[in-house]
This record gives C-alpha cells, sequence and structure tokens, in this order.
C-alpha cells in the first residue's frame, strides 16, 4: 500500500506557495468578497444590541485581507460604533502582513486591534482566563476549522461567546463541492490525522442539527482550474511506458482519476474545471 501523501501543514513555505498558486487558479477569494458586500451586510445589521462597542473576534485571521473586508461592511451598517477586534493567528508572518495592511488602510481609527499570535485552543485557554465573562457581538472563522483537533468542540466554545444577538460566522469547503468526494476516498492518504484536515460545512451542519443549533446556510458557488494535473498524469504514463499501463493505479493515479471525474470536476472549453464551491454557515447563540 502506498504511504500517505506529505501534508503541506508540515512544510510552511510550501504551503505558502501552493496556497497563492490556489487563488491564482481558483475564484475562492471572489466569491468569498461576493458574499462579503452583498450578502453579510444584511447579518450584521441586525448584531450589536445598540451597543456603543462592538466585540469582534477573528479566528485564524491570516493576512487581514478578509478581516478587513468584514469590517469595513460592519462599520457601513454601524457607522457609529467603535470596535474591538481580537486577531487570533499564529503565525508570525501572517500576523506581520496584517499589521502592515492595517497601518496602509485609511479610516481605521474607529478599531483597537488587539494581536493574540497563538491557536485556537491557546486563545481559549487564554480568553478563560483573562475574559471569562466577555461577550461578541461578531466571531468568524474563515476558513480555519481545517486546523484544530476537534471542530465541534471548536465551533461549541466560541458560540458560547456570543452576545444574545451575536452571530458566529464559518466558511469552508461545501460537503458538496469536489474536496468533499475527494476528501471521502482519500481521507488516510490525504489529510493529517492531528488536526481536522478534510472537514466541510457538511460535518458541521451534521453537529449543529444533531444539537439542535441554529444557523443559516448558504453555497459559494467557486471553480479552480487544474487542467495541469491531467497533464502531470499524462507525463507520467509517458515515464512510466507500457509497464505503468499494466500494473495497478498507485493512489496518486487514482486521485488524479477522481479529481477529473464528474464527481468532482466538469471540462469547459477544453480545460479541467474542479467544483471548489464553499459554504457558510451563521451560527445562532
Amino acid at each position: 500500500m502506498a504511504a500517505p501523501f506529505r501534508s503541506l501543514v508540515e512544510d510552511y513555505p510550501r504551503y505558502l506557495k501552493s496556497f497563492e498558486l490556489f487563488l491564482e487558479r481558483s475564484s475562492e477569494h471572489q466569491c468569498m468578497q461576493d458574499f462579503i458586500h452583498n450578502t453579510l451586510p444584511d447579518i450584521l445589521a441586525s448584531i450589536g444590541g445598540g451597543r456603543s462597542i462592538f466585540n469582534v473576534m477573528g479566528g485564524g485571521s491570516g493576512a487581514g485581507e478578509i478581516d478587513l473586508g468584514m469590517l469595513a461592511q460592519l462599520h457601513l451598517k454601524h457607522p457609529h460604533v467603535k470596535v474591538d477586534n481580537e486577531v487570533v493567528e499564529p503565525s508570525n508572518d501572517m500576523l506581520h502582513k496584517y499589521k502592515v495592511r492595517v497601518s496602509t488602510t485609511p479610516d481605521l481609527d474607529h478599531i483597537n486591534f488587539e494581536w493574540n499570535k497563538m491557536t485556537a485552543s491557546e486563545f481559549e485557554k487564554h480568553w478563560q482566563q483573562k475574559n471569562p465573562g466577555k461577550k461578541m457581538d461578531f466571531i468568524h472563522m474563515i476558513q480555519m476549522l481545517y486546523y484544530v483537533t476537534d471542530p465541534e468542540a471548536t465551533v461549541s466554545f466560541f458560540r458560547s461567546l456570543l452576545h444574545k444577538d451575536g452571530k458566529l460566522l464559518i466558511i469552508l469547503v461545501s460537503g458538496e463541492s469536489g474536496w468533499g468526494k475527494l476528501w471521502t476516498t482519500f481521507k488516510k492518504q490525504l489529510c493529517n490525522t492531528e488536526i481536522s484536515q478534510c472537514v466541510t460545512t457538511g460535518d458541521i451542519k451534521t453537529f449543529l442539527d444533531t444539537e439542535g443549533i441554529p444557523y443559516q446556510n448558504y453555497e459559494l458557488l467557486s471553480q479552480m482550474d487544474i487542467t495541469e494535473s491531467g497533464q502531470a498524469e499524462l507525463s507520467r504514463e509517458k515515464s512510466l511506458g507500457e509497464r505503468g499501463k499494466e500494473e495497478p493505479k498507485d493512489h496518486f493515479g487514482a486521485l488524479l482519476d477522481l479529481l477529473r471525474h464528474p464527481d468532482c470536476s466538469k471540462e469547459v472549453n477544453g480545460r479541467i474545471i474542479f467544483n471548489n464551491n464553499l459554504g457558510v454557515l451563521v451560527v445562532e447563540p
């Protein structure tokens, strides 16, 4: 049996390079930006209860591009409110980029940024010691639950911090996306077992439904051009020659077959387009 593929989580420089390529080839950030500008404002309009200061938290904020977009929409809906914004991000590099972005973005005087260089589990312990009774108006976890050991417990903790009119926003790949099919089939080979790397909104919805927790669900259409993956397999077959055609496919070959399968992708104008749809869950207190 072939060994599992090495996780990019274990190689940060390669992870960054791969992520940049992913963003270049996919419409992921664009579909999130569309949601932030077109749907999120109505969600944000219902929070705050007339308070003059909003408590906001971003879990796994990265370099801050998405965070600042949401904060801008929050300011448009509540222009006279000040914001205490807790940024939770374990990467020094990402935190530095976020701070640089804040320093070069105008009209942020109404926001107080608290920088927390820590994981979600570290932040949970920190918060319970520092602010056990403090409540949050808006918490967002964008593509973050892949990196925790227990996503259900993480959702439960952050939800417990909400004001009675607060909202917890979760964005992950959709359970109906190509990733959902891929991870179901190759979980042992693709996913780091120490974290919940292969979690989808389908998994979180199952948990919320079981617990009777109310939420709103949105599907964001996204796609990624993976044509080159097919070309990689053709090159591989040429290098293996006739012997490769006679032998059973290894995990790499089977994975590439699934990537091109209609369950995961479709062909558009000669290009292989992967279903990269995202799911958004807006969880109630």
